[in-house]
């Protein structure tokens, strides 16, 4: 996993850093704003910081978006990268660091062609009479497999505000900054989005019901 720390290398993008020294105990304790404005003057162990404290979270992000984790690794290094080379570029008053940052993570994923992702899901030896937690086990796998097709599936804009919107669980408005686009155009991708994962899950929806003795009434 990537981590934070130790950024050595003089030149103009330096090398992707880690494991922060947790002796510098102040750095870990301020805010992402107070950091940037150290960032913005040079200070490698505010950007050490910054990459620690945030990697993880991006590089799920990330993921979500591309499917690929060493894809996700590689867009996540570039944002800290251009992070660190365009600090002064960051406008404390207008977007918040994270938001800055994921919108950059953000465009670096929608501009990424996506391959083909040759994964499947882990084939299971055929039991001749699987017990009932084995196959409920099976169909998590296989609702599992198909959400993260569809999802793969869903245009970039629209798999973004999901993303952002389910998984990490920004508001509506958060997405819009992320995203440069305004909170009705968030809301419009999120209908389109919901509307094509139901679909894909219809199916199981419809093998739950059968097992559960019907369809269950709308809340």
């Amino acid at each position: 996993m990537l981590m934070g720390s130790d950024l050595i290398n003089d030149g103009h993008q330096p090398p992707f850093v880690y494991a922060l020294d947790r002796s510098e105990s102040t750095v870990t304790e301020v805010s992402d704003e107070v950091l940037m404005g150290w960032v913005s003057r040079g200070d490698r162990s505010a950007y050490a910081a910054l990459v620690d404290r945030h990697v993880h979270r991006m590089v799920g992000i990330a993921q979500r978006m591309v499917g690929s984790r060493a894809d996700a690794e590689d867009f996540v290094q570039d944002t800290f990268i251009n992070i660190w080379t365009h600090a002064l570029r960051w406008q404390p008053d207008r977007a918040k660091f994270t938001t800055w940052a994921y919108r950059i993570l953000m465009n670096r994923c929608i501009d990424h062609q996506r391959r083909p992702v040759g994964e499947s899901l882990e084939v299971v030896e055929e039991q001749e009479d699987p017990a009932p937690d084995v196959v409920d086990v099976i169909h998590r796998q296989q609702v599992a497999g198909d959400v993260a097709r569809a999802m793969a599936d869903l245009p970039a804009n629209q798999r973004a505000a999901i993303s952002l919107c389910y998984y990490d669980e920004l508001s509506n408005i958060e997405a819009a900054e992320v995203l440069s686009v305004s909170v009705g155009a968030v809301e419009s991708l999120l209908v389109r989005a919901r509307r094509r994962l139901r679909e894909v899950l219809q199916p199981h929806l419809c093998e739950r019901d059968s097992h559960s003795g019907g369809p269950h009434e709308p809340r």
